[in-house]
């Protein structure tokens, strides 16, 4: 009776082991472009390790609230967080171009010499990881997390900030170096950064910083 009690016992725990992996489908591109082939994605808690196909295609067992690691010479490093409702990802790494990058890119097969030429001269746009992003609004809520909020009607508010002599706690918004208030017009693909500036750190922007500042720069700038 105990031996079969035992053998139960690591049945439930070997099932509740199995229920926790979860494979996950992704996709690397450059340039939001070009597929990345023959790069190492690993999952931190799970442990598992597989390489991206030839056409940027790959499958990776991982656990609950586990963390896909892609780690490419030339390449920004990206960690991305996966939780219960991750099925897929779309990655776009974003490539560091430079004249020993390019090299190795191209010799450990990442991406083909004609596809990254033509891309670091095309294509410099789309060099990012924001163009998954249906809109400007929409980037910002992703990538700036808690520290800020944007209200369904797009005002940006950060947190921390001091309230302005106006009553107002919009945040200032400094768009390649210029002051406005209307941002619709940004498309995701344009952004090169966005940098969240209060306190101490906004008051380079005079009085009107107070709220704290949103600083955007494109690649048109």
């Amino acid at each position: 009776m105990k031996f079969y009690l035992i053998l139960a016992t690591a049945l439930i725990i070997t099932s509740a082991i199995n229920a926790q992996n979860r494979v996950i489908h992704g996709n690397l591109t450059a340039y939001n472009s070009f597929p990345v082939m023959n790069v190492v994605v690993s999952s931190k808690k799970a442990k598992a390790t597989t390489i991206s196909d030839s056409l940027g295609n790959f499958s990776i067992v991982c656990l609950e609230k586990d963390v896909i690691m892609i780690k490419p010479k030339g390449f920004q490093s990206v960690n991305e967080k996966v939780n219960d409702k991750t099925d897929s990802l779309q990655i776009n790494l974003v490539f560091i171009d430079t004249k020993k990058n390019r090299e190795l890119a191209v010799n450990s097969g990442f991406i083909t010499e004609t596809n990254l030429n033509y891309a670091v001269t095309n294509l410099e746009d789309k060099n990012n990881e924001y163009c998954k992003y249906s809109d400007i609004f929409t980037l910002i809520r992703s990538t700036q997390g808690s520290s800020i909020t944007v209200s369904n009607s797009g005002v940006i508010t950060i947190r921390g900030g001091k309230t302005s002599f106006s009553g107002m706690d919009q945040a200032l918004i400094i768009v390649d170096g210029q002051p406005t208030t209307n941002i619709d017009w940004i498309t995701p693909c344009s952004v090169r950064s966005i940098e969240v500036l209060k306190g101490a750190d906004a008051t380079i922007y005079g009085t009107r910083a107070g709220n704290g500042v949103v600083v955007i720069t494109t690649t048109k700038q």
